[in-house]
């Protein structure tokens, strides 16, 4: 997760649990986890697969090719999406033999055993290095991964904010910024010959906390009661969908229909900043789960989400940032969440904190 990226977007706008905690049902397969290790005190990758498998968690999200983690994976049904890190770009922009390495090295000794279905080639990319390298690193990973004879295995993508997307009044209206434009269309013409969508890491949680005074937080928790923007046919009761939903209209302004977004990032807060507490974090959490099985206005179909994250993780910048975790690192839960719909359960009572009289959402914020 992108600290800067994400707040800056105005257009935008698991599990093991301690038995009885979480209610676990059979795979759902729009969803997975993100397992970030920036921790000095996390429970080793064994743990937290156990976690993941006890409670029927089918998809993961690894930031890098991590081998205990992937050793681990072994022999699991868990679907892999696993990062290239930003930091390898330029090397494997401009050396293929770079990028089979990377393939050789990080998937090849672990497949078919671990089960990847992405590879995503950097994770919110921006300024001169996505201009000048993240193209040629997709390109030469897709070569690679079709060198080895896995191309019918994996899809290769790569991971971008939602701040790459402008200030907008409605979802339609949706479009890349003038840096964004540079390098995000032949991106997705690429990515569109090879059948493979774009991860969008959708962060309602800064959209609203970047100036709460502009929108009722109902809004971004999806506890809205009636419609808050009006889009021609497309009515919106939450910010999730905005926010996707505008990426949907930036990339056809690009000339691309074709691409579906997969959600590589969403979340809420336990502490740490305004309006993040365990309760909207679980509301927010919860609602995220039921409503990613309905789709978009636009697009209304399950979309693949990984929920942001795993663990609370202490190496990162105090503050919010330390506090998107289902768990702690002693592995008990932040807050109860279960994978069945909340209409399923007999708590109900998905209202967050008093909020001011739901608004229309203001210029620039849905």
């Amino acid at each position: 997760m992108a600290r800067q990226g994400v707040i800056s977007s105005m257009c935008a706008m698991a599990w093991l649990l301690v038995a009885g905690i979480i209610a676990s049902i059979p795979s759902v397969e729009s969803l997975g986890v993100c397992y970030g290790m920036s921790g000095s005190d996390l429970p080793p990758a064994t743990s937290v697969i156990a976690m993941y498998k006890s409670n029927g968690i089918k998809a993961m999200r690894l930031y890098c090719a991590d081998k205990p983690a992937l050793e681990a994976l072994n022999g699991t049904d868990i679907r892999v999406l696993v990062n290239v890190p930003n930091d390898v770009l330029s090397n494997l922009s401009t050396r293929r033999a770079a990028a089979a390495a990377w393939v050789r090295d990080n998937i090849e000794p672990y497949h078919p055993s671990v089960v990847f279905r992405y590879i995503a080639v950097g994770n919110e990319v921006a300024g001169d290095a996505a201009i000048n390298f993240l193209l040629p690193a997709i390109e030469n990973v897709q070569s690679a991964i079709t060198d080895a004879g896995l191309d019918k295995k994996m899809k290769v993508t790569t991971s971008v904010s939602q701040a790459i997307v402008d200030p907008c009044n409605l979802p339609s209206d949706g479009k890349f910024s003038k840096e964004a434009h540079k390098f995000m269309g032949p991106i997705l013409k690429f990515i569109s010959r090879n059948g493979a969508p774009l991860m969008v890491n959708v962060y309602p949680y800064f959209t609203y906390a970047y100036n709460p005074g502009d929108m009722d937080v109902r809004y971004a928790l999806f506890t809205a009661p009636d419609t808050v923007v009006k889009d021609g046919k497309y009515m919106y009761q939450n910010l999730f969908d905005a926010t996707v939903d505008s990426f949907y209209a930036a990339m056809a302004r690009e000339g691309v229909t074709g691409v579906k977004v997969l959600v590589s990032e969403s979340g809420w807060p336990s502490a740490g900043g305004k309006a993040a507490s365990p309760e909207n974090a679980r509301i927010y959490n919860q609602n995220l789960i039921d409503h990613v099985r309905k789709g978009t206005p636009r697009q209304p179909h399950p979309i693949k989400t990984y929920l942001f994250s795993m663990f609370n993780e202490n190496q990162k910048a105090k503050g919010v940032e330390r506090n998107w975790g289902l768990f702690y690192p002693n592995m008990k839960p932040v807050y109860p969440i279960s994978f069945k719909r909340s209409s399923d359960t007999t708590d109900t009572d998905d209202s967050p904190a008093p909020a001011p009289t739901l608004a229309p959402a203001r210029r620039g914020r849905y």
